[in-house]
């Protein structure tokens, strides 16, 4: 029986776990409300053997590696320049980093043969009727559907239509996160630069293709702000003020923010929801268990999207039994991931005593070297199955 999935986000949930599904008969469509895929974001990794595993079984792990930045050193300096730390490429890198971007082009490029993509819309609401979901969309579409998947983030419209207000599910952590683009004014050309006060930091790194361009990255503590989240004038404005007077490269960088089309700015925060479906809808990746930052996400990602797939293929059309199978084998790995991105605002921006702290215990190799080893040990702590699923190109499936 071909049964139909709408995926609500384009970004690597959901085209994911689309190339799975179609690749195996499956009605698929993803919708996206940006008009396009989205370019910008930070840099991604992938670290251990089962996100190893997984990218082989799809397919894409030679192309990643080609993509593959190289890795992101960080130097942590004071006011005048001079390092007091230095985080080699693996810390934040693991064994393949690329940027968020080319894997989900990437992503897309696998899966847009065997789904149908519809960018510039979005869910306006969704009615599982027991034989299906009813769905309309914010362009006034009509559709039913026999399953829908929300793949769409931390702030996922599919979770707030189906389950209820994110302020149920969604924790504040405490800090803020923003990048965005700019010229390489320093002539970096291995790794970032980042330089903190108590409670902030700000970085900027070189573009890995482009030796011309270079990418900032802001992390600051505060209590939740309310902002519009499609007001890039008023997130600019609250970056600018977060990090005045902090001296160093910050004039330059936030100078160069005042023009850049793609910033990104978001809050740290957590995602918790017990269960992980309703009926016929079912939430993925961030959706589901989501850490903004520092919990191994994206890795989390790829792995949940193969598990789903695969369970949904096995089950046989018994979207209970799939449902069920899936959170009990993803929801102990993804929450121990997900503990990570607890701890990232108060080791990226600590306060005085911490920022010296960090740098004085990371400054020894021995335990540089078990934070790497117990980074791929939680990454690894699953026992993944087998499913008979290939990834392939859309040319390879009859449809």
């Amino acid at each position: 029986m071909r049964r139909s999935v709408l995926i609500s986000g384009a970004s690597v949930a959901g085209p994911a776990l689309a190339g799975w599904l179609g690749r195996c008969g499956f009605d698929v469509t993803v919708v996206e409300l940006a008009p396009a895929l989205r370019g910008g974001g930070a840099a991604v990794d992938f670290r251990g053997p089962v996100h190893r595993t997984v990218l082989e079984r799809m397919g894409v792990l030679p192309e990643l590696r080609r993509l593959q930045t190289g890795g992101s050193p960080m130097t942590f300096v004071d006011a005048h320049g001079r390092p007091q730390l230095h985080l080699p490429a693996e810390f934040a890198g693991g064994d393949v980093e690329v940027l968020r971007s080319d894997l989900s082009r990437l992503l897309h490029a696998r899966s847009a043969d065997v789904a149908d993509y519809v960018f510039g819309d979005r869910i306006a609401s969704l009615t599982d009727t027991g034989d299906g979901v009813d769905v309309t969309f914010a362009s006034g579409a009509r559709r039913s559907f026999d399953l829908v998947v929300g793949a769409d983030g931390v702030h996922s419209g599919v979770r707030r239509l189906a389950f209820g207000p994110e302020d149920h599910y969604v924790r504040h952590l405490g800090y803020y996160v923003a990048t965005w683009e700019l010229p390489n004014h320093l002539g970096l050309t291995g790794g970032s630069l980042c330089h903190g006060k108590p409670g902030r930091m700000l970085s900027v790194g070189p573009d890995h293709r482009d030796a011309t361009r270079a990418h900032a990255f802001a992390i600051f503590r505060s209590p939740e702000l309310d902002y519009d989240r499609h007001d890039l004038e008023q997130q600019r404005a609250l970056v600018a003020h977060a990090f005045a007077g902090l001296g160093w490269e910050a004039p330059r960088l936030l100078a160069a923010l005042e023009s850049a089309p793609d910033l990104y700015f978001d809050s740290i925060s957590r995602v918790d929801i017990t269960p992980w479906s309703r009926g016929r809808v079912a939430l993925l990746g961030d959706a589901a268990c989501g850490a903004t930052l520092g919990g191994m996400g994206t890795g989390t990602v790829v792995v949940a999207a193969y598990v789903l797939a695969g369970e949904l293929v096995a089950a046989n059309g018994d979207h209970r039994a799939a449902f069920e199978r899936y959170e009990s084998r993803m929801r102990g790995y993804a929450q121990a991931c997900q503990k990570g991105g607890d701890r990232t605002g108060k080791f990226l921006a600590p306060g005085r005593f911490g920022g010296w702290l960090r740098n004085r215990l990371l400054g020894r190799e021995v335990l540089l070297n078990w934070m790497l080893r117990q980074g791929e040990d939680l990454s690894s702590a699953i026992d993944l199955p087998h499913y008979d699923l290939t990834f392939v190109t859309g040319s390879d499936v009859e449809r």
